[in-house]
């Protein structure tokens, strides 16, 4: 039956599936990068940082066992075909993370709003998917392309469970297995988080998710009878394809990407309806529409000067333990933590301590 489906078609079944997943946990779990910053900076609430680090150690540990039984190579990601530019991965982390926090939230965070009626959060989306493909194919294409050349590093791998079976002598699968562990015994080191079994439970949802994006692409890469590329699920690049779907049709067709920010509307939408909280949103302040503005092309920006967003670079491919998956995701934490300062207290307190 799948072999009856165009290859594109069911890509984008498969990033359906796992973005509705998605928009339940955004929605249901109150799933969210920005969210879990601002807990753990002014609340001292670790619970949603600690669903983030369990979600890409649950999604590691799946995607690796994948990989055990032959389901799924890393090495064909596409996080592995990239260059390793620590500047560029730092740069734009620092930039989305700054746009995440003007804005108010993510790229997969504004979908999911979108989902429950925000219609602020569609203003995001579509300055999100406009000025991600001014930097992935327009006018700053070939800027980003000559930074991004002139700062890769000469790297024999682009994985840390590369490095680590080579240090210990040991299969790259069972490296990166063993990390994923380790993150996740970090992770559920805290009685209150595992008091909470919605959270975990939420946490392995989204692991889930992504790791049915891995699997599922790999099964198409190899049986299908196109290109098709080794991907899960990310919502910077993908916003912009599904606009460019929605006008033309014809502009790439159906993929991966556009069943994603697909699912994540509709389990959005479900998980609204389901928790009531289903309503027509505004916003009816300039001031905020501008911040709004200026963070979503921060982070259209951002994203792809850093090859991913929160999910793409934050669970995607740090659960197959890419190199520049850290350095991205602890850059958007900082630029997160700057724009939050901005925002809440101000930089006097900050630079005027001396005085």
């Amino acid at each position: 039956m799948l072999h009856a489906l165009p290859d594109a078609t069911l890509a984008a079944l498969i990033g359906g599936l796992g973005g509705i997943l998605l928009g339940l946990a955004a929605r249901l779990g109150r799933f969210c990068t920005l969210g879990a910053i601002e807990d753990h900076l002014y609340q001292g609430d670790t619970t949603r940082i600690r669903m983030w680090g369990l979600a890409i150690a649950s999604a590691g540990m799946m995607s690796f066992g994948l990989a055990g039984i032959g389901a799924f190579d890393p090495a064909m990601s596409v996080y592995y075909q990239m260059g390793f530019s620590p500047l560029a991965h730092i740069l734009g982390g620092l930039l989305f993370g700054y746009g995440m926090a003007l804005a108010g939230n993510c790229g997969f965070g504004a979908l999911a709003r979108v989902g429950g009626g925000d219609l602020r959060a569609f203003v995001i989306v579509l300055v999100m998917g406009v000025t991600a493909y001014m930097m992935l194919s327009g006018p700053l294409a070939q800027m980003r392309l000559n930074l991004v050349q002139a700062t890769t590093w000469p790297v024999s791998t682009q994985s840390y469970a590369d490095l680590l079976a080579s240090a210990l002598g040991t299969s790259p699968v069972v490296a990166g297995f063993g990390l994923a562990l380790m993150l996740g015994v970090a992770a559920l080191w805290s009685r209150s988080f595992v008091a909470r079994p919605s959270a975990v439970i939420w946490a392995l949802v989204v692991g889930l998710a992504v790791a049915s994006g891995w699997a599922g692409t790999f099964w198409i890469a190899q049986h299908g009878f196109g290109i098709q590329p080794v991907i899960s699920h990310t919502f910077t690049a993908p916003l912009g394809e599904s606009l460019l779907f929605v006008m033309t049709s014809s502009a790439g067709g159906l993929s991966f990407g556009i069943g994603s920010v697909a699912g994540v509307l509709m389990g959005a939408f479900i998980g609204s309806l389901f928790k009531g909280h289903f309503r027509w949103e505004a916003c009816d302040d300039p001031r905020e529409l501008k911040r709004q503005l200026w963070g979503a092309t921060l982070m259209g920006f951002g994203a792809v000067l850093a090859l991913g967003c929160t999910i793409g670079q934050g669970i995607s491919a740090f659960a197959i333990m890419s190199l520049g998956a850290p350095l991205t995701f602890a850059s958007i934490y900082l630029g997160a933590a700057l724009g939050l300062r901005q925002l809440i207290t101000g930089f006097g307190p900050l630079f005027n301590r001396g005085e």
